[in-house]
């Protein structure tokens, strides 16, 4: 499977100073302008990382489609 996460910290519900200031993205990249994304196997080693301590998780949430909301 070749899915992919689109992070564009514009869409983020949770943007703010606490929740971006503790994010893997804005720690590694500054919180880039035009987002970033990521494959499987990026966000897998992000994970990874987060887990043993090494970076902070990365806390993108965004909100849900109606077509989210329908297959759950």
């Amino acid at each position: 499977m070749n899915d992919s996460v689109t992070v564009d910290c514009d869409s983020c519900i949770v943007r703010s100073a606490a929740a971006c200031g503790d994010c893997v993205v804005t720690v590694l990249l500054g919180s880039p302008p035009d987002g970033v994304i990521l494959d499987d196997s990026e966000v897998a080693a992000l994970d990874v990382l987060a887990r043993e301590g090494l970076v902070p998780p990365l806390r993108l949430v965004t909100p849900l489609t109606s077509r989210d909301i329908e297959a759950s």
